[in-house]
């Protein structure tokens, strides 16, 4: 497995390096979002450890034009631990956050965790029973429900609503629409019920509810899932 080590502090990379060998991973390393930019696009990468606060481009903005190609695996690291790095770094495509100082042991731990997660589901959305949208993905199946490989737990009727627009990911339901497809049922003001089960939702599978990443309404028409 190739890992891209991304940080403007020379000791910080090599230090990761070296634990990353002593795993048996190879270790790539660059030094500004530029480079790493290069080397996703140069070289087969199988995940990415990224700085946040580098010269020339910085990790933000260096995550975002990877994401509009690629869905390596990536973990984000920063000094800084304010929740609202946390919650950037996440909604623009980082998988994992960790920040400095950090245990080396948790920082392979959390590599290993999203390697397998890539090489377990990396082509889940060619099979019929799992659907994938960003970092949320429903194994049908299983009856399991992820964000970012966090496990989340639904009451069966909120599963039943977010495999429905998960599925159907981009798709604007009415809620007329998903009352009559989750119970089945001829829909008489379904608002409420809808809308509660909705809220509860977003509360469990969303960083930010007044801001979602997946669950969105679009006001007179709907609800759906965004496609990521």
């Amino acid at each position: 497995m190739n890992i891209l080590v991304c940080d403007d502090d020379k000791s910080i990379v090599d230090a990761i390096g070296i634990y990353l060998e002593n795993e048996g991973y190879q270790v790539c390393k660059a030094f500004n979002g530029e480079e790493a930019i290069e080397m996703v696009e140069n070289d087969e990468i199988h995940l990415i450890i990224m700085d946040i606060m580098m010269p020339k481009m910085d990790g933000i903005t260096a995550t975002m034009k990877i994401r509009e190609e690629n869905k390596i695996p990536l973990i984000m690291l920063s000094a800084k631990s304010e929740d609202y790095d946390k919650i950037l770094g996440l909604n623009i495509g980082a998988d994992d956050y960790i920040t400095k100082p950090f245990n080396p042991l948790e920082l392979i731990a959390r590599v290993k965790s999203q390697l397998r997660r890539y090489t377990t589901f990396g082509s889940l959305e060619t099979r019929s029973n799992v659907y994938q949208t960003g970092g949320l993905m429903i194994d049908d199946e299983r009856k399991l429900i992820t964000v970012d490989g966090e496990e989340v737990h639904l009451t069966p009727v909120q599963y039943k609503i977010l495999k429905l627009l998960t599925a159907n990911a981009g798709r604007v339901f009415s809620i007329e629409e998903i009352y009559e497809k989750v119970w089945n049922e001829t829909a008489f003001s379904p608002e409420n019920t809808v809308t509660v089960h909705i809220r509860k939702i977003r509360e469990k599978i969303e960083i930010n509810t007044k801001e979602p990443k997946y669950l969105k309404v679009v006001w007179g028409v709907g609800y759906k899932v965004e496609k990521i």
